[in-house]
Parts: C-alpha cells; sequence; structure tokens
C-alpha cells in the first residue's frame, strides 16, 4: 500500500521521479517543479466528470471516471516505465491526495512500483510552499538605478560561492517596460512561487541572501506577501553607477532589438514620461540615436526609482560609488565592501 507523506518529507525525496496525474490543464498552471504529467485524465474528461460529480453524484463520476481509464491502463504503466527507467520508486500527486492519485497508486503498484504519496496533493504543496517564506532569512538587497547591471552582479557573486535569489531570472522577466523581450509568456504566477521556493527551500538560513532591488511586481509576475515582507526590511546597498556608464550598457543590451518593439516599449510608458518627452523619444529612435532614447527614459526611471528607494528608507542604507557599469569589477568591489564594512557582523547582531 502506498505511503503518504507530508510535503516536507515529500519534497525531500527529490532523487526519485515525481509524476502528477492531474489534467494537462492543471498541469500547466503549476506544478511542483521537476515533476512529470502522468494525466489519468484528460482536461475534457476530467471536465465531464467534475459535471456529472455535481449534477449526478459519487457513484456516477466513478463509473464514468472508470470507462475512461480503463482503456489507458497499460499506457499509463508504460508511460511511468519511461519517465522512471531506473527505479520502479516513484513519488506521485493528485489534486486533493484523493482518488486519481490512489488509483494510479493501486495500478503502478500492480506492476511492481512502489509508490510515495503526497498527503493533501498539490493543494497542500500549495499551502506548504506559501507558508515557508515566513520563515526567516537574512537578505541583502542590491539596488541602483535602471542600467547599473545588479543582474550580471548577483550571477557574479552566485559564482563566487554566495547565497543568491535571482528574481528576475525567475519570472522571465526583467522589471521594466522593456523587460519582457523575447521572454516566454507561459509562465503563472503560480509556478513563479513554485520556482522560488524550490530556490528559497536550498538556502542556509544561516548566512544572507542576495537579491535584487525589485517592485513587488515583475511583469506579470507577484512576489509572495512574507517573502516580500522579509526582503523590504534588508539592509541595502545601493550601486551608485554615473548615469553613461549606464547609458553605454543599456545601448548595448537593448540597442539590438527591432525598432517596432523598442517604440511599442515606449509608448508603454508614454504618460509617465509626459508629453514633451514622449515625442522627443520617438523622434530619437527614428534616428536610431538609442542614447538618447536611454538618457530621456532613465530620466523618468531614476527619479522613480530614487523616489521609491528613499520612501521606504531602508536601515541601513550603504552607498558603494563606482565609475564603471562593468558587472565583474562591481561584484569584486561589491565583495570587498561587504568584508570592509563588516556586513556580516551587523547582520549576525
Amino acid at each position: 500500500m502506498a505511503e503518504s507523506l507530508s510535503a516536507s518529507r515529500f519534497l525531500d525525496t527529490e532523487d526519485l521521479v515525481c509524476l502528477d496525474v492531474r489534467s494537462p490543464g492543471e498541469f500547466a498552471d503549476g506544478h511542483i517543479p521537476g515533476a512529470h504529467n502522468l494525466p489519468l485524465f484528460s482536461d475534457s474528461e476530467r471536465a465531464e466528470v467534475g459535471t456529472v460529480y455535481k449534477q449526478v453524484g459519487a457513484d456516477e463520476a466513478l463509473l464514468l471516471g472508470l470507462e475512461f481509464v480503463g482503456p489507458k491502463m497499460a499506457e499509463l504503466i508504460r508511460q511511468a516505465r519511461r519517465l522512471s527507467p531506473y527505479s520502479q520508486k516513484v513519488r506521485m500527486y493528485c489534486f486533493r491526495g484523493g482518488q486519481r492519485s490512489q488509483s494510479v497508486a493501486w495500478l503502478l503498484e500492480k506492476a511492481g512500483f512502489e509508490v510515495e504519496l503526497l498527503q493533501g496533493g498539490y493543494k497542500a504543496y500549495r499551502r506548504y510552499v506559501l507558508d515557508s517564506f515566513a520563515e526567516p532569512q537574512e537578505f541583502m538587497v542590491l539596488s541602483g538605478c535602471t542600467g547599473s547591471g545588479k543582474t550580471r552582479v548577483l550571477h557574479l557573486l552566485a559564482e563566487k560561492g554566495h547565497q543568491v535569489i535571482d528574481l528576475e531570472g525567475l519570472a522571465h522577466h526583467r522589471g521594466s517596460a522593456f523587460g519582457g523581450y523575447h521572454q516566454p509568456d507561459t509562465l503563472t504566477v503560480e509556478m513563479f512561487q513554485n520556482n522560488l521556493h524550490s530556490r528559497w527551500g536550498n538556502l542556509d538560513r544561516n548566512r544572507p541572501v542576495w537579491v535584487e532591488d525589485e517592485c513587488r511586481t515583475l511583469g506579470r509576475m507577484i512576489i509572495p506577501d512574507d517573502f516580500w515582507s522579509q526582503m523590504r526590511a534588508g539592509p541595502v546597498v545601493y550601486l551608485d553607477v554615473p548615469l553613461e556608464r549606464r547609458v553605454q550598457f543599456l545601448v548595448e543590451e537593448y540597442g539590438h532589438y527591432d525598432q517596432e518593439l523598442l517604440c511599442s516599449s515606449v509608448d508603454r510608458i508614454k504618460k509617465r514620461l509626459g508629453g514633451l518627452r514622449h515625442q522627443k523619444c520617438r523622434q530619437a529612435l527614428q534616428d536610431r540615436d538609442y542614447a538618447e532614447v536611454v538618457r530621456i527614459c532613465l530620466n523618468y526611471y531614476d527619479e522613480a526609482y530614487l523616489y521609491s528607494l528613499h520612501k521606504r528608507a531602508p536601515e541601513p542604507l550603504w552607498t558603494l560609488p563606482t565609475d564603471t557599469a562593468d558587472p565583474q569589477q562591481n561584484a569584486e568591489s561589491l565583495i570587498e565592501f561587504f568584508k570592509e564594512a563588516r556586513v556580516e557582523e551587523f547582520l549576525s547582531n
């Protein structure tokens, strides 16, 4: 008989293949990172069974479900063997840990598998994910106006052994009107939070984690409340990069994109730029004077960013002046600053 595990114990067995037996649509909305979809029902079959359950009753819904599943039983076993070719011990879940996962577990056990079930199903996992962000964690927040190269600095910190969570990478968005270029649009808020938890759950709570100073939303993604609260309470290091260095960095970053794409991004912030600045920005785009486009946009973005930063008044707020936007040099300067300013000693107190 399949063993039923709590969410924490279930996630501790990541060496086992994880099977999600919900419908493809449910799986697409959100799933445990790394899980494989082994759907008991298609989306239309699930909808039909649900309708019969509500309108007729549980017995008729069960019979209809068996009619759908009967012809699939052999193929379900074949798929499970393909998904877990080296082990016949697997993890499995459905939405509430009910009949779908228990039925497939029974079938796979008849085929020689050993199955561990998620108690409470995916619903319990989601509750566990959101609750986990309340677990205390020291944050270090890397701040700096647009074009400071903060994300690349974070990646270099990670390479040097520091704990880092790249929120923009997880969200598939770089956080501005220009930030969603060529990023997949299939990511849901639910899946973003699940992916964030998979990083969060592996942190060493005795060491700080570096994040970039972000708005609560990244494109369509929303940072969970408890994560956001802890992040906003963390000390901030402001990377002070000169304007022209940031202009050069952003021209290299975005200047190769399609002209129409750049125009549509500028148009999205028309009200924020104001009519005159927007008009000048569009003219500079037409002239392909990308440095001027960046300067005009930064006039708005810098004002908004600095206003937000000083309004919340983080404590402490350290400023790290630099004369370059080179991520390698700034990562090294940040590490040196971290040591000299005795930041770790501050955090431990």
